[in-house]
């Protein structure tokens, strides 16, 4: 049976009508808690809001505190504190890949264990440690369960969705075993159908190649998805002949003589650097025509395998909706090119795909499948509440953060807010927006956004090179009425979560015939619509529908920006630099809009004109994060 992937200490037959579980992700990367009552989301954050470290892996203490005092719960009231993933099968996993390699990574192998046999093997006894930090009692034992890591993904992407049924896709790097599971979800059900398991991975292999390109793993991935049409995809048989089969099932299988990952911290050999006849890219060393094309090379790979698993998972489920989580999900390129496919009527994708989002899954598996809850679902709307679950600030709060900065501010009506705000965005100012509670997952969807003017040509440089000290070639979302979607783009299915791209109308479009001569990064300054801020090269956008219902006051801001100017869109790309978590707090906030050439702040009704500031900006701000 399904519930017994939960393991647990004690079996209780009788269960409360009502139930308090906390979900908990935490030791790989992008750590995250979330309180859940009688199966409703209350509250969800990542760790990194906190501690300002990009994809913290640390044990999530800060949000597991702010998931307590936000809810008013105590250990007393919490029934099951649940782990996304089971750490004994994923340390099985490494041991039996180094034998199966051996004696390749002796080195690696040797190094690890020591770290493995004295914390991760037994890391059952280090959460309850962490847990104990927190709840000062000893009964954490009995409350403790733990998830397996492509159950929570599921549940996360199928228990949140208003589908009564659906097939499930989950795809990552890797959980214990498993980087790829077809499952069908049914009321309060999930069964895992197929899967396919490590070194075979998708996540991997999209990670290797942003290795390659000179991207960090973990968080390059973006990078890479955004350099890909930038390029032509003539390394594609190339992969398809030495690296991947691909099966028409979408099941596939990497040659393993091509990557180091089972045996090294590296993810590629020597043996993938001669297949494309160079060293990997250098962070530091400039991004070339061959870059681009290999991003485009696997990005093809990548849409290939998921429409074909999307394909399989229609045959065997016969379900008509599809729930996608998992690292991969997050490729919203692949995204829109399944929609595109029309092989499923509908289709919900988790917010939070990555490992953030196994705190909310582990969760919901607990409360839906082991005690067994009944579910109930509304059509269209999903339980993710705009995926707007973190932390927020009152007025007051607010005042006494600003007064502390020493700021020079306005406390505006909201109406007058909103209408300085679109004039400062008419007049091409760029924007620090912070409204409500913050977003759970990596995207910035209206709550601690920087906005602006898409028809601005020059924006989309200027926002990278000035704000987001990134680099020139990442293109920006667009933010747009979800009753407009249909007349700017080639979609019919809402896009909330930022998760789908697509193309802009051909109405919508510009172009010229010295386009036709351009190649790679030439294309970049060239305006591809009358809205090129969210244009990119290949006339795609990675689209966010704002809705009423989830976040009113963004709604209404773009509200009067149509009403203004005509155009229902704006610019919304996250409120941080890069390589710095989303800003979580006014003093977060303020410290951006200083560090930054930002002009504007908005926190709530108090709006900030840098002009204004009697304080210096803070010109070694962007210095004291990562490069990410």
């Amino acid at each position: 049976m399904l519930r017994d992937q939960l393991w647990h200490h004690l079996y209780t037959p009788y269960f409360n009508l009502m139930s308090k579980i906390l979900g908990i992700s935490a030791y790989y990367h992008d750590s995250s808690a979330c309180i859940l009552d009688n199966g409703e989301i209350k509250f969800a954050s990542q760790e990194e809001r906190f501690t300002r470290i990009k994809h913290d892996p640390s044990f999530p203490h800060n949000a597991i505190k702010k998931c307590l005092t936000e809810t008013n719960s105590k250990l007393s009231e919490i029934d099951y504190i649940i782990f996304y993933e089971k750490p004994f099968l994923k340390f099985e996993r490494i041991l039996e890949t180094y034998f199966a390699f051996a004696p390749l990574g002796f080195k690696s192998f040797k190094s690890s264990m020591p770290i493995w046999l004295k914390e991760k093997l037994f890391q059952k006894k280090l959460i309850i440690k962490e847990l104990k930090k927190i709840f000062q009692n000893n009964s954490i034992e009995t409350k403790l369960l733990f998830s397996e890591h492509h159950l929570s993904h599921a549940s996360s992407a199928f228990f949140p969705s208003s589908f009564e049924n659906s097939a499930i896709l989950t795809i990552d790097g890797v959980g214990e075993w498993a980087t790829t599971t077809i499952s069908y979800g049914k009321g309060n059900s999930i069964k895992i159908l197929k899967e396919i398991n490590f070194p075979h991975s998708l996540g991997l292999l999209y990670s290797a190649f942003t290795y390659y390109t000179g991207f960090k793993v973990n968080s390059g991935e973006y990078k890479l998805m955004g350099l890909a049409p930038y390029g032509d995809p003539i390394y594609y048989d190339i992969i398809k002949d030495k690296i991947i089969d691909i099966k028409p099932d979408g099941s596939f299988y990497l040659n393993m003589e091509y990557f180091n990952y089972c045996t090294e911290l590296k993810m590629t050999n020597d043996k993938f650097n001669n297949l494309f006849n160079r060293e990997p890219r250098k962070q530091n060393e400039a991004i070339t025509q061959k870059d681009m094309d290999i991003a485009a090379s696997i990005q093809k790979i990548t849409e290939e395998v998921v429409i074909k698993l999307a394909n399989h998972a229609k045959e065997i489920t016969q379900s008509n909706n599809l729930c996608l989580a998992g690292g991969v999900a997050l490729n919203c390129v692949a995204n829109g090119a399944l929609v595109q496919k029309k092989i499923f009527n509908n289709l919900w994708i988790q917010p939070a795909s990555g490992d953030s989002g196994g705190a909310i899954g582990a969760a919901l598996a607990c409360h839906y499948i082991f005690q067994n809850k009944k579910r109930i679902v509304q059509r269209g709307v999903d339980k993710m509440k705009g995926s707007f679950l973190g932390s927020s600030f009152t007025d007051e709060e607010i005042l006494k953060s600003l007064l502390k900065k020493n700021a020079v501010f306005k406390k505006l009506s909201e109406n007058e807010m909103i209408e300085r705000t679109c004039e400062a965005l008419i007049s091409s100012k760029a924007i620090g927006w912070m409204q409500g509670r913050m977003e759970f997952g990596p995207r910035a969807l209206g709550s601690r956004s920087i906005i602006a003017d898409p028809r601005n040509k020059e924006m989309q440089k200027n926002l990278n090179l000035k704000v987001k000290f990134r680099e020139s070639f990442r293109p920006f979302a667009p933010s747009i009425l979800a009753e407009d979607l249909e007349n700017w783009f080639d979609v019919d299915l809402e896009s909330p979560y930022m998760l789908l791209v697509s193309k802009i109308l051909k109405s919508k479009r510009l172009l010229f015939d010295k386009e036709k001569k351009l190649f790679g990064i030439e294309k970049l300054n060239v305006p591809k619509s009358i809205v090129p801020a969210v244009t990119h090269v290949d006339f795609s956008s990675r689209i966010q529908t704002v809705h009423k219902s989830t976040n009113p006051i963004y709604y209404k801001l773009i509200s009067k920006f149509k009403q203004m100017t005509g155009c229902p869109v704006l610019v919304n790309t996250s409120f941080n630099v890069r390589g710095e978590p989303i800003v979580c707090t006014p003093e977060d906030a303020f410290n951006c809009f200083m560090g930054t050439d930002l002009d504007v702040l908005v926190i709530s009704n108090f709006y900030l004109e840098k002009k204004a500031q009697t304080v210096k900006k803070d010109i070694n701000f962007k210095d004291r994060y990562e490069l990410d």
